[in-house]
């Protein structure tokens, strides 16, 4: 059973920068795809990003492309994301998430473990 813990979300001013930290644990970290989902207020969950297992590929929703990256450091058990450029529109709970696979996925039903999320917000 993996466990994920997602940290660094807050409040932002529209054009600044957050980092969010997702720490796994209870699996072989090494092994999982990993992703970043968001949820705003009355939407479906959405993908945002994703990093292969050895953090060769990675993928991103054409609304976050060129402002966001996603890394992993596979000794600490780590996903990041890295948000630059922040919108309002951005607003929204980051959910963390797994996938024991060789390749990802933009579809949230085919992810694993989810961390409970952390909440993102962007004033403009």
């Amino acid at each position: 059973q993996v466990q994920l813990l997602e940290s660094g979300g807050g409040l932002v001013q529209a054009g600044g920068s957050l980092r969010l930290s997702c720490a796994a644990s209870g699996g072989i970290f090494s092994t999982y795809v990993m992703a970043w989902f968001r949820q705003a207020p009355g939407k479906e969950r959405e993908f945002v990003a994703g990093v292969d297992w050895s953090a060769g590929g990675t993928d991103y929703a054409d609304s976050v492309k060129g402002r966001f990256t996603i890394s992993r450091d596979n000794a600490v058990n780590t996903v990041y994301l890295q948000m630059n450029s922040l919108k309002p529109e951005d607003t929204a709970i980051y959910y963390c998430t797994a996938r024991r696979a060789l390749y990802g996925s933009r579809d949230a039903h085919n992810y694993d473990y989810w961390g409970q999320g952390t909440q993102v917000t962007v004033s403009s």
